[in-house]
């Protein structure tokens, strides 16, 4: 296949390449910034110069391509997350998932590509009562925070755009498998428990997130794909374990009146509310295997050398 992969240089684009080419796949791959092209290009693709905001650049840069597919992977989550203040730290992703969306999508119809994949997202985005596990069948949450409210209406857009179009949307969970912006804030404690930390979390790591996102690819199946490990974790479990395993003091604890204060609701529903998900669906329709089918093995073994420094 020929596949056009729009956001290469993401979490999720710098693994996804490499696997592609080794598989036989040719990839396009794009960039807003021209210092990354040269990146691109030693993961095996070809780069091109493209911002996913502008529908005249998408437009011309898929038409040249004729890619036999089109993957959404863009997002513009580099800076630090304030949980306070949630859309605003993801309104530039917001306006990805939804403007650059459609410009993808318009762009693969015009051109005649047959098949579309994005980057959707499960956990706290999961109705946030009844059992503490999810499938894709169960409905997202129709009252989240405030703070979140954008930011969740995005995602709803995408997946519902997607499915209009007969593509496929890939929920990943948390990812980790590199030094994101989690790993410091765990090891200054500046990440703490709140209340009791029964809000779940379904991790990924970012390679098997990729091989996902292969195999989707390959068998062009459609749908909605939560892709995550096997084991979906309370806070209480998968905090205390993470900051172990990169040589960090246990986390604080913090009363939920207290966290609400410092942090806001979207803080404390995310650490005490939160529901994790299943891959059953992904295992059985993809055959998907997990070389981390457990978060616990990943913290362990599966995270860069000096991980939170």
């Amino acid at each position: 296949m020929h596949v056009y992969v729009a956001g290469g240089t993401g979490a999720i684009g710098r693994r996804l390449i490499p696997q592609l080419v080794e598989r036989g796949h040719r990839v396009t791959a794009t960039t807003r910034d021209p210092r990354r092209a040269r990146a691109l290009e030693a993961l095996g693709s070809e780069a091109v110069i493209v911002d996913g905001l502008d529908s005249a650049a998408v437009g011309e840069s898929v038409a040249k391509a004729e890619p036999d597919a089109v993957v959404h992977q863009m997002s513009a989550l580099s800076g630090k997350l304030d949980p306070k203040h949630f859309d605003r730290s993801f309104a530039i992703t917001n306006r990805l998932r939804t403007e650059g969306l459609d410009h993808l999508i318009a762009a693969a119809q015009a051109t005649g590509v047959p098949y579309v994949v994005a980057q959707s997202y499960t956990g706290w985005p999961n109705i946030r009562s009844g059992g503490w596990v999810k499938d894709e069948d169960d409905p997202l949450d129709p009252e989240p925070p405030k703070a979140q409210r954008e930011t969740l209406a995005a995602i709803r857009y995408l997946e519902d755009a997607v499915q209009n179009v007969s593509g496929t949307v890939l929920r990943y969970g948390g990812f980790y498998g590199d030094s994101n912006a989690l790993l410091p804030l765990v090891r200054k404690r500046q990440f703490p428990l709140v209340g009791g930390g029964t809000g779940y979390t379904s991790w990924v790591h970012l390679d098997d997130a990729a091989s996902a996102t292969v195999l989707a690819l390959e068998q062009q199946a459609r749908g909605v794909f939560n892709i995550v490990d096997d084991e979906p974790a309370p806070a209480s479990q998968w905090l205390p374990y993470l900051a172990e395993c990169i040589g960090a003091k246990p986390p604080l604890r913090l009363p939920v009146w207290v966290a609400r204060l410092a942090a806001g609701d979207v803080a404390v529903s995310m650490l005490t509310r939160t529901r994790g998900s299943s891959n059953a669906r992904a295992k059985r329709v993809l055959g998907w295997e997990l070389r981390w089918p457990s978060w616990r093995q990943g913290f362990k073994d599966g995270l860069e050398p000096g991980a939170g420094t």
